[in-house]
């Protein structure tokens, strides 16, 4: 450990309604760090549970003074309260895992050595044989985390695996929120951290309650991800997609109108057949592509101003001075 930091790790965990596994969980990474030698923190992060989770965790800080605890009036989902977990993190290296005791602390002594020694950003846990209903489960995080590598441009096999390791400054320099926790390894990356790998990590059956995540999760995050993209895109210049686009439609429209204008005018001029222009529906649709192309741009014109305006127009991750 350095001087920098007040701790080897911090270990965050984000709960809601976990009050039957949290002593196993608190004793299991006990174990380990005492095995390990590492000085640690443990940050919870009880989310608005509505069990006796919150009373357990204060029983378990009282015998084990490294526990840290936060404890939220309702319920603020799981990007809220990682954010406030990497808020308080001291330790040089931050693991994250859930509260279920599918995520084994085991796995967290390599992880630690690939980000300190190896010079990892992040090391994100792959759950290689899943222990979740292949149907409901296994198939729709494939087809997602497929989707997801081919947009962020970051071969993780499982990008929504709960157990991650950071640098500590990984996690001081990006915001989550919303449902962006999905995407900590894709704000990163957009952050300047682009060392980042994955481990295979041991999954095991949930041993209490049941998920408290369902398969429209999935969907939500599909749509997470499109606007993280766009914004990543397009947030300090959002002229060249609005612009572009615009320019294009009202181009498209403007060619089909005039195309259709000169045919008639041809035909008239040379005594064959022809019909008014307002009788076809091609230029209605010009028309139309002509009001949104203006639409576009005008639009791409209003965010431009916005984006100049904004306190974050400026905001640069800085690696280093000398």
């Amino acid at each position: 450990m350095t001087d920098n930091y007040k701790k080897d790790l911090s270990i965050i965990i984000s709960l809601f309604n976990e009050e039957e596994s949290l002593s196993e969980l608190v004793e299991w990474i006990e174990k380990v760090m005492l095995k390990e030698g590492y000085s640690y923190e443990l940050i919870m992060v009880d989310d608005g549970s509505r069990d006796g989770s919150w009373k357990k965790i204060k029983e378990l800080a009282e015998r084990n003074k490294d526990i840290r605890a936060v404890s939220f009036r309702r319920n603020y989902g799981k990007s809220a309260a990682l954010f406030t977990g990497f808020n308080l993190a001291e330790g040089r290296v931050v693991v994250t895992m859930d509260a279920d005791l599918q995520d084994s602390p085991e796995e967290i002594p390599q992880m630690y050595d690939m980000v300190v020694n190896q010079g990892y950003d992040i090391v994100s846990g792959w759950k290689q044989h899943r222990k979740d209903n292949k149907l409901t489960k296994n198939l729709p995080s494939k087809l997602y985390n497929a989707t997801a590598r081919w947009i962020t441009g970051i071969k993780l096999h499982d990008m929504n695996c709960g157990l991650k390791a950071y640098k500590n400054e990984v996690i001081k320099n990006i915001e989550v929120y919303g449902e962006m926790h999905r995407y900590i390894p894709y704000l990163a990356k957009n952050a300047g951290f682009d060392r980042i790998t994955e481990k295979p990590v041991y999954h095991q059956k949930r041993k209490y309650g049941k998920s408290k995540f369902g398969l429209e999760r999935f969907v939500n995050g599909f749509l997470d991800l499109l606007s993280l993209w766009f914004l990543s895109t397009f947030g300090k210049k959002p002229m060249h997609f609005f612009g572009f686009t615009g320019l294009v439609t009202f181009f498209i429209g403007g060619i089909i109108a005039v195309w259709l204008i000169i045919e008639k005018l041809v035909n008239q001029a040379h005594g064959l057949r022809f019909r008014p222009v307002t009788d076809q529906p091609l230029f209605y649709l010009a028309l139309v592509a002509l009001v949104i192309g203006t639409m576009l741009f005008l639009a791409g014109f209003i965010c431009e101003m916005i984006s100049r305006n904004s306190s974050e127009r400026n905001h640069y991750n800085i690696r280093e001075t000398i």
